[in-house]
């Protein structure tokens, strides 16, 4: 991590015990380190970041990182969603205008691209909230619910998210340059990763869910519909692999080990 003459970066890390489909799931140990250590670990190597802190509801996560030497802040268990909890340590540390939500669930983390949108979000003085996108790599992806997809306009600014496709192809015909190479195509997928400046996150909280929220399923819409600008830097993928479930250990330790990473 290096500090510099730009607006100070939190990275906060969301860790929760409570998990309907893998209690723990921060301290599952992948390839001999906790989760979150790994998590902790590869955001170190952003070079935008001026300080990390994890944010969880659990004495046993907390002990955790304070042992490999992370900082923590304890949270109310009952904190209903990840942003919700990264609202509250960035009303606790005031000193940071930009605030980076890093999911505890990624032990494969690029800092490659959280600094590309962390420097979108200091270029660009309108933002609100900075994330990426890549090109959509298939019709089936374009399809996928699971898959949302991002509609953009000028200048790398989000005009929406949606679950559906998003543009919608009339004919046809656009579909086929889909997988050809080089994204020459007008869809983009998301990638779960929100920098937020300070005072837009702290509004996000405090808005009531929106219809097309709750329609889509999609928490970030809350914030478009009250009109907060979002902008996308695009890149062409991440090597991580989130894990949602304990058969997903294995499949990250393979990827450890073929990475060559510690």
């Amino acid at each position: 991590m290096l500090t510099t003459g730009k607006a100070k970066v939190l990275g906060v890390i969301p860790a929760r015990w409570a998990s309907s489909r893998f209690p723990g799931k921060a301290l599952a140990v992948i390839a001999g380190k906790p989760m979150i250590e790994r998590v902790w670990r590869q955001a170190n190597k952003c070079r935008t970041l001026d300080e990390i802190v994890v944010a969880t509801d659990d004495a046993r996560i907390a002990d955790c990182v304070r042992e490999f030497g992370g900082e923590v802040m304890m949270t109310p268990a009952d904190t209903p969603t990840g942003t919700d909890r990264i609202a509250l340590v960035a009303r606790r540390m005031p000193a940071f205008p930009v605030v980076l939500n890093i999911q505890g669930d990624e032990p494969l983390l690029e800092p490659g691209p959280i600094d590309a949108a962390v420097e979108l979000m200091h270029a660009t003085p309108t933002a609100g909230c900075t994330t990426l996108v890549r090109p959509a790599r298939s019709v089936r992806e374009l399809n996928d619910p699971n898959a949302v997809k991002v509609l953009m306009g000028a200048g790398g600014r989000i005009i929406s998210f949606s679950r559906g496709q998003v543009p919608f192809c009339r004919d046809g015909k656009l579909l086929k340059s889909i997988g050809s190479g080089g994204g020459h195509h007008p869809w983009r997928v998301h990638i779960g990763l929100y920098v937020w400046r300070r005072e837009a996150l702290l509004v996000q909280v405090e808005l009531p869910v929106a219809l097309v929220e709750a329609s889509e399923g999609l928490e970030q819409m809350r914030s478009i519909v009250a009109g907060t600008e979002f902008y996308a830097a695009q890149i062409e993928g991440t090597a991580s692999i989130g894990v949602d479930l304990p058969g997903d250990v294995a499949e990250v330790e393979k990827a450890i080990i073929e990475l060559g990473r510690d």
